[in-house]
C-alpha cells in the first residue's frame, strides 16, 4: 500500500505519447523515386454529442459494462494481467474502458509490469479529473477499426459510407465488436470463422444492452446483423499504386511475424499502421509502365461494356519476374485501386487451366515415371489423344474421361505436340501415369498452394492460383530448378528497426534436367502451338526465344498465358468476374468483339508479347541441359503455301484414331531415339461409351468443351 501511494504521487498524468502522433510510410520503386504515401491517419475527431447516445452505449456494451459507475480500472483484471506477465502467459485479463484510451494514448502496447503499473495510476486519475463522456470520447476516436480507419468518424465512413452521428444502433454494434480484433471481424476480409464470431460479438453487445435497459427488448429481438459495404481503397492510391502498395504491405507483414517482431498478422499491421516505414519495392517504373500499357492497348482499350454488356466483367492480373533474382519488377492488379479493390495478380480464386500442364510435365521428368505400357515418359512419348477418351489406372478406368478443346480427336500424338496443342485427353493420363500426389507434391514445391488434392480432374488446372503464383512457378522452370518466389520488397526501413526480406532464391526443387526438358518443350507451344498467332509472328520479336502455356478454363471464366525467356517471366490472366455485387465469376464469351471465347493465345498472349518483347534489351537463347522438346531441335518456319497445324480451335475431326505415330511436326523432327510403339490406352469403342464425371465446383459448374 505505501508502494502504491508513492506510485500515486510520483505519476503524473502524461501528455499524448509518440505512438499517439501516427506518421505515413513511404513506399518507392527500386531506383529509390517515390511511388507513394500512405497519406495522413485516416481520423477525425468528433465530440461525442455527435455520436448518437444509443451508438455511445454499443462500446460500453461490448467493453466495460460498469464504466459508468466503476472508478476507472479493473483492479481483478489488472492483477491478473500483472501476475501473467510475469509469469510469461502473456497479455490476458480485463481492463475498463477508461484503462484501454490510457495505453492507446498516454503509454504504449509493451506488456511489461511497469507499464501496467502506470496503466492503474493515471486512468486513477484520469477518472477523478475528467468526465466519463470526455473518457469515452477518447477511447472511441484513439481506437483502431481496421481498414485504416482510427476513430468512429472514419470507422462509419469506412465500414458504412455514414457519419458517425447517422449510425444505427446495429451498426455501433458493429463497430464496437471490430475493436476487439478488427483484421479478424472485417467483414469482407473475414474468413468463415471470423464471420461466425464477429456475429456471436455482435449479438453479445446488443443483449448487454438490453441486460443495462439501454434496449427494448422487443426492437432488439427485430435488429438484424448490418453487413458492411466492401472497402473503399484510401485517396492517393489510383491506378497501380494501391495495388503494389497492398501487395508489399502484405509481404511486410508476414515477414515481420516470422522475425518475431509480431506474434500474429493483427499485430503486425498494427505495427505497420502506425507509419514510420520506408518500404523499397522491386518494381522497375519502365517495366510497370510497359506493363500498363501493354493492357491498356490489348485490352482494355478494346472494352466497350456499352456495345457487349460482357466487357464489363473482364478483368485482368499479371506479375512479371525476374527468374534470377526473384524479383517482382512489374504488376498490374486491375483497372484502377479505387475502382476494383480486388488485387487480380494477387487473387488465387481462378482456375489456372492448362498452365497447370508443364508441372504434370515436370513431375514425370522429375520422377522418371512410365506409361500403363511401361515406356518411359518423354517429349516424344505417344499417347491417346483422343476426346474423351477414359483415363485408366493398371488397366482400370478412374471415372474421368476429359474432353478436348472444341472436342477434338488427335489419335495417336506424341507429348511435344499434346503440349503443343494442349490436348487435354494426354495429361490426364500422364497425371495417373506419374501418380497424382506426386504431381501435387511437384507443384506445391515449384510455388503452388500446398495439400492440393490429388484427384485426377487437377490435371485440367481446376485448382485456384493467382497470376503471381504462376509466375513463380514458371520462373523456377525458368531458373533450371531452382525454387523462386516473387518478391515484391527490396528493402525495408523504420527508425527502430531494419527488417530483413528473404531471398527470394532458394535451393533447387527439381532437377535441372527435369526444368530444362520442361522450358524445351514450352517453346514448342509458342513456334508451333496454341501460342504462335500472338508471340511467334509477332515483329517485335526479333528471334527471341520463347517458352509458355497457354490456358483456357470451363465455361471460359478464365483465360491465361504464362511465358518467359531466359532473363523474364510474366504471368497474364484474365478473370471473368460479374460487375455487379457479390460479382461471381461468369464467362467471357465474345468479350472484346471476339467470335466466341477468349482464349489464353488471345488477349493475355497479346499482352504478354508486347510487354515483354517491348522491354527487351538484347536477344538470348535457353542454356538448356536436354536432349527432348522443340527447344533443342532445329526447328524452321512454315512457308505461306503450307496449311497451319490442326489446332484446337478447329472442328472435331471424322477420321477415326490411327495406330501408328503420325508424322512429326515442323516442330519436332525425328531424333535418333525411336518413339514408343504403342500408346498407353487403346481408344474407346462405339459398344463401350465414357464414363460420366464431374469437376468440383458443383452442379452448376459442369465441366465442358471450352477448356484446353
Amino acid at each position: 500500500m505505501g508502494a502504491f501511494i508513492v506510485l500515486y504521487m510520483v505519476i503524473d498524468i502524461p501528455e499524448g505519447n509518440a505512438d499517439a502522433e501516427l506518421q505515413s510510410n513511404v513506399y518507392e520503386y527500386s531506383d529509390g523515386t517515390i511511388m507513394a504515401r500512405d497519406g495522413d491517419r485516416n481520423r477525425e475527431i468528433v465530440d461525442l454529442a455527435r455520436v448518437p447516445k444509443d451508438v455511445q452505449r454499443t462500446f460500453v456494451a461490448a467493453e466495460n459494462k460498469t464504466f459508468y459507475k466503476d472508478g476507472g480500472v479493473d483492479l481483478k483484471g489488472t492483477a491478473r494481467g500483472v501476475l501473467n506477465t510475469l509469469s510469461g502467459k502473456g497479455a490476458q485479463g480485463g481492463s475498463t474502458i477508461t484503462q484501454q484510451y490510457v495505453k492507446n494514448y498516454y503509454l504504449t502496447q509493451d506488456q511489461t509490469v511497469s507499464r501496467k503499473l502506470k496503466e492503474l495510476v493515471i486512468s486513477l486519475k484520469l477518472d477523478r479529473e475528467k468526465s466519463k463522456d470526455y473518457i469515452l470520447a477518447g477511447y472511441i476516436n484513439t481506437s483502431y477499426y481496421g481498414r485504416g480507419a482510427y476513430g468512429i468518424q472514419a470507422a462509419a465512413q469506412a465500414y458504412y459510407r455514414v457519419d458517425a452521428e447517422d449510425l444505427t444502433v446495429e451498426q455501433g454494434a458493429y463497430l464496437a465488436a471490430l475493436l476487439q480484433a478488427p483484421n479478424q471481424y472485417d467483414w469482407a476480409i473475414a474468413s468463415d470463422t471470423g464471420k461466425k464470431l464477429v456475429q456471436q460479438r455482435w449479438n453479445y453487445v446488443l443483449d448487454n444492452m438490453v441486460e443495462q435497459k439501454w434496449l427494448d427488448p422487443g426492437e432488439r429481438g427485430a435488429m438484424k446483423f448490418p453487413v458492411p459495404q466492401e472497402p473503399k481503397a484510401a485517396p492517393g492510391m489510383e491506378g497501380q499504386t494501391g495495388y503494389l502498395v497492398e501487395a508489399a504491405n502484405t509481404a511486410v507483414k508476414k515477414q515481420l511475424v516470422e522475425q518475431g517482431v509480431a506474434e500474429d498478422l493483427e499485430q503486425a499491421k498494427a505495427l505497420l499502421d502506425r507509419g514510420g516505414y520506408t518500404i523499397t519495392l522491386n518494381i522497375d517504373k519502365k517495366k510497370q509502365k510497359a506493363l500498363e500499357k501493354a493492357v491498356k492497348e490489348r485490352l482494355t482499350s478494346k472494352l466497350d461494356p456499352k456495345k457487349r454488356k460482357v466487357d464489363a466483367d473482364v478483368q485482368a492480373g499479371a506479375v512479371s519476374v525476374d527468374p534470377r533474382t526473384g524479383k517482382v519488377v512489374a504488376m498490374y492488379g486491375g483497372v484502377d485501386y479505387v475502382k476494383h479493390y480486388t488485387n487480380n495478380a494477387t487473387r488465387q480464386d481462378y482456375q489456372p487451366a492448362s498452365t497447370f500442364k508443364p508441372v504434370i510435365l515436370a513431375a514425370a521428368v522429375e520422377k522418371g515415371a512410365e506409361t500403363q505400357d511401361g515406356v518411359p515418359i518423354t517429349a516424344d512419348t505417344l499417347y491417346d489423344g483422343d476426346s474423351e477418351h477414359p483415363v485408366t489406372d493398371d488397366g482400370k478406368e478412374v471415372g474421368f474421361a476429359p474432353p478436348n478443346e472444341d472436342d477434338t480427336n488427335y489419335g495417336e500424338i506424341p507429348v511435344q505436340e499434346a503440349m503443343n496443342k494442349s490436348v487435354n485427353s494426354v495429361f490426364a493420363q500422364m497425371g495417373v501415369d506419374v501418380g497424382m500426389t506426386e504431381v501435387m507434391r511437384v507443384a506445391g514445391e515449384l510455388g503452388m498452394s500446398e495439400d492440393l488434392d490429388p484427384y485426377p480432374a487437377q490435371t485440367l488446372g481446376s485448382m485456384g492460383a493467382s497470376p503471381l503464383q504462376m509466375a513463380g512457378v514458371y520462373a523456377t522452370l525458368a531458373n533450371h530448378g531452382k525454387k523462386v518466389t516473387p518478391s515484391i520488397v527490396k528493402t525495408v526501413e523504420h527508425k527502430d528497426r531494419t527488417l530483413e526480406m528473404p531471398d527470394p532464391v532458394g535451393q533447387s526443387v527439381i532437377s535441372r534436367r527435369a526444368a530444362d526438358t520442361v522450358t524445351s518443350v514450352l517453346t514448342g507451344v509458342v513456334d508451333d502451338g496454341t501460342a504462335k498467332a500472338s508471340v511467334r509472328d509477332n515483329p517485335l520479336r526479333d528471334g527471341q526465344q520463347v517458352a509458355g502455356k497457354t490456358g483456357t478454363s470451363d465455361n471460359n471464366k478464365s483465360a491465361w498465358f504464362t511465358g518467359y525467356t531466359p532473363e523474364l517471366v510474366t504471368s497474364v490472366g484474365l478473370f471473368g468476374e460479374d460487375d455487379k455485387e457479390p460479382h461471381p465469376q461468369v464467362p467471357m464469351y465474345k468479350a472484346g468483339g471476339v467470335d466466341h471465347r477468349v482464349n489464353g493465345g488471345g488477349f493475355p498472349a497479346e499482352i504478354w508479347a508486347a510487354y515483354t518483347f517491348g522491354v527487351m534489351d538484347e536477344v538470348k537463347k535457353f542454356d538448356l541441359e536436354t536432349e527432348q522438346g522443340s527447344g533443342v531441335k532445329p526447328t524452321r518456319s512454315p512457308t505461306q503455301s503450307e496449311t497451319p497445324s490442326q489446332t484446337p480451335s478447329q472442328e472435331p475431326t471424322t477420321e477415326e484414331p490411327t495406330t501408328s505415330a503420325p508424322p512429326q511436326t515442323s516442330s519436332a523432327p525425328p531424333t535418333s531415339e525411336p518413339p514408343s510403339q504403342t500408346p498407353t490406352t487403346q481408344p474407346p469403342t462405339s459398344s463401350s461409351p465414357p464414363p460420366t464425371f464431374e469437376l468440383p465446383g458443383g452442379p452448376d459448374e459442369p465441366l465442358n468443351n471450352d477448356r484446353e
